[in-house]
């Protein structure tokens, strides 16, 4: 079984947190930030990757909170 991914993404006027292969979105805020804070915990809870998308849909960032072998160089955060 694959493990499952945090999206953070637009949704009409608000942005939700949604995992991976559910259909309903875990929480829904006014705001990007406050999903992507919302994600970010979530995605550490459960070891596992956040994705961000920006208005347009398309992946702005990711971040990954898993059990990484061959973790990045950078240290954004």
């Amino acid at each position: 079984m694959s493990k499952k991914t945090v999206h953070v993404t637009r949704n009409n006027d608000n942005w939700q947190v949604k995992i991976s292969g559910n259909e309903r979105a875990s929480n829904v805020t006014p705001t990007q930030k406050g999903a992507i804070d919302i994600g970010r915990q979530r995605a550490r809870d459960m070891n596992t990757e956040l994705v961000i998308h920006g208005r347009d849909g398309k992946i702005r960032d990711k971040d990954s909170y898993g059990n990484d072998p061959c973790p990045p160089k950078d240290k954004k955060n």
